[in-house]
């Protein structure tokens, strides 16, 4: 999912990029596994960010989102819980390898379960702000606010040093300070 709209909507792998998929949880709904598949992705990210082998690797952690559909509050919570503990462990991992962590969604979902003017759960996306969190990159940048979803992978070029082509609209988050 995250692959093929980082891609720009291509399903053929790039040259040189590896993919891995970890299935969802055969189950009715996400509430009754709210952890789906987190511990095999944070396991086999791990395993990727302790290799050395990557420039940039990009996961979805899917629980709060497919979770928040069911709008079951406690399942939700659950599966949040887990998502922050597959982080935490991946922020550790790539310290470790003295590498840059970012963490960002492209929209909402259980951040808002219930719906006051229905009166009934909230199941689909939501358009609230979410967050761009970027660790352990020079410290003299700070993040602008108000960011787009197209501002991301410029933002992800200039911490790689790469040039933006031209084709891409958005411009880096990155300020001085």
């Amino acid at each position: 999912h995250v692959t093929f709209f980082f891609n720009g909507g291509i399903e053929e792998p790039n040259k040189g990029e590896d993919r891995t998929l970890v299935n969802s949880p055969k189950v009715a709904t996400y509430d009754l596994k709210p952890e789906m598949s987190a511990p095999e992705v944070s396991e086999k990210l791990d395993a990727a960010i302790t290799s050395g082998e990557y420039d940039v690797i990009i996961i979805n952690f899917a629980n709060p989102d497919m979770v928040g559909h069911t709008g079951v509050l406690d399942a939700a919570i659950k599966a949040v819980e887990r998502v922050d503990a597959c982080v935490g462990a991946a922020y550790d991992a790539v310290m470790k390898m003295n590498g840059v962590l970012f963490i960002c969604a492209d929209h909402g979902n259980a951040e808002q379960m219930w719906n006051k003017e229905t009166n009934a759960p909230h199941t689909a996306h939501t358009t609230n702000p979410v967050p761009f969190i970027l660790c352990n990159y020079d410290d003299s940048y700070t993040i602008k606010e108000g960011g787009r979803l197209c501002d991301i992978a410029p933002t992800l070029l200039q911490v790689m040093g790469l040039p933006q082509p031209a084709e891409m609209t958005g411009e880096s988050l990155l300020i001085k300070k």
